[in-house]
């Protein structure tokens, strides 16, 4: 039974977790290993989970959520899954890790290759960024070109040529975003807007001969869910094909979530390269990259671009992203979790239409975000003003107080898993309803 809370996260009503962030910050930097876990977006201490199982968490003081984070995505069948943890508990009983190749490895790749349009090789690491850092090495050795075009609002890890910002302009020159990045590293980065097909053509006409890829979130979901028309992707389909260029779509978050075959099937757009991670992992730390074999020949030991990794492939990583795709093929999973989304998407709907703010509900398969720009709901990259900022603040702590525990940034994106039943989203929503009505 979740027990309700009185007090928000980050007072007196969570002194455990309170009292191992202060521990933390005198030995981790932020007393976080990824920055938006430290509530900074949302004011006060970050909750530490001490287990998950379902689509509930427990936190260090003992306090149950209704988690609608998920580990950011990969948790696809909830926390603790037993096929899961069966398959971890077999791998792990037979080795840690070994450096060479091992039997699920290939397994898993044939299980990607076959599900993923025009794919087909595949190659692991350990990370998203480390799967968008290689694919991007190939296309510049493919295409012997070294621009890459990103756009604004979406997110491809923290590697140096890709945290970079979009200027005034429609398309400027890559200008880093974080210190410690010199701007040499990001001389050769191009950022568009999103939803721009005239400022995609113009710089085509301007540089496409000297662009090797263009990159792209297909579902952008890391500055609040952004879908996208298919015409404007299409549209990018086309520049790539006609310029010499390589299309990559990074789907580390849509990936095996929004089906089989990702957004890449759901759109009917097959990108020369595409990066995955999160579901493939199964919760273990699993990134993945693959295209056509011509394009993927360019890699070492075959071909002379370099990469690799201690940890790719492993044998228990492995077994865990196998276990999660056996799952969800062999229970109708991508259809569950549609209908999940719709049912989820009905009941909100009609708290948002009686809501005094102006919030909107976006979603797109298992993936959704609450919107709060006054505006409605965008296509492109917009700041939220303070206001809206201060508003999604009020209300994840007015939901945490109701044992639901969001994504604490109003720019993240939030997960349904098929543990997520009728009973807790119906749930979600009466907390929702409630926790909109404290927010001024």
């Amino acid at each position: 039974m979740t027990r309700q809370l009185s007090q928000g996260a980050g007072t007196a009503g969570n002194p455990r977790s309170a009292e191992l962030y202060a521990r933390a910050c005198r030995v981790i930097p932020g007393g976080v290993s990824s920055p938006v876990r430290a509530f900074r977006a949302v004011g006060g201490t970050p909750l530490f989970i001490a287990r998950g199982s379902g689509a509930q968490v427990v936190d260090a003081d003992g306090r149950s959520y209704l988690d609608f984070v998920g580990s950011w995505g990969p948790l696809i069948l909830g926390h603790a899954h037993p096929a899961v943890v069966a398959a971890v508990s077999e791998a792990l009983a037979r080795g840690t890790t070994f450096g060479a190749p091992c039997e699920a490895e290939v397994q898993l790749a044939e299980r990607v290759v076959a599900a993923y349009p025009a794919t087909e090789q595949v190659r692991f690491v350990s990370s998203g960024t480390e799967a968008v850092m290689s694919a991007i090495r190939v296309a510049r050795a493919f295409t012997a070109r070294d621009l890459i075009v990103k756009f604004a609002g979406c997110y491809h890890g923290h590697a140096d040529h890709l945290l970079v910002a979009a200027g005034s302009g429609l398309a400027t020159l890559g200008r880093p975003s974080s210190a410690g990045v010199p701007q040499a590293f990001t001389a050769c980065t191009r950022v568009l807007p999103l939803d721009d097909e005239a400022a995609a053509l113009e710089l085509f006409e301007r540089e496409g001969e000297r662009i090797a890829a263009v990159i792209i979130e297909p579902v952008p979901a890391n500055h609040g869910l952004l879908p996208q028309r298919p015409e404007f992707l299409s549209r990018l389909r086309q520049l790539t094909s006609q310029h010499g260029a390589l299309l990559i779509f990074d789907e580390v978050i849509s990936g095996f979530r929004l089906g089989q075959g990702g957004a890449a099937q759901r759109l009917g757009i097959a990108p020369d390269l595409a990066t995955f991670g999160k579901v493939i992992g199964g919760g273990m730390p699993v990134g993945a990259f693959g295209g056509a074999r011509r394009i993927m020949a360019r890699l070492a030991p075959d071909g002379d671009t370099y990469q690799a990794g201690t940890l790719s492939g492993n044998p228990v990583a492995m077994a865990a992203g196998l276990a999660t795709l056996e799952v969800l093929m062999r229970e109708s999973g991508w259809e569950r979790l549609e209908s999940r989304g719709a049912e989820l998407e009905q009941l909100l709907q009609a708290v948002l239409a009686d809501s005094h703010l102006p919030v909107q509900l976006v979603r797109v398969g298992s993936l959704f975000w609450l919107s709060f720009h006054e505006a409605g709901a965008p296509r492109s990259a917009l700041s939220l003003t303070p206001r809206e900022s201060a508003r999604f603040a009020a209300l994840f702590h007015a939901l945490l107080e109701r044992g639901i525990y969001l994504p604490p940034s109003a720019y993240e994106a939030c997960f349904l898993s098929l543990a997520h039943s009728s009973v807790e989203l119906t749930r979600f929503a009466q907390a929702l309803r409630e926790a909109l009505a404290t927010v001024p």
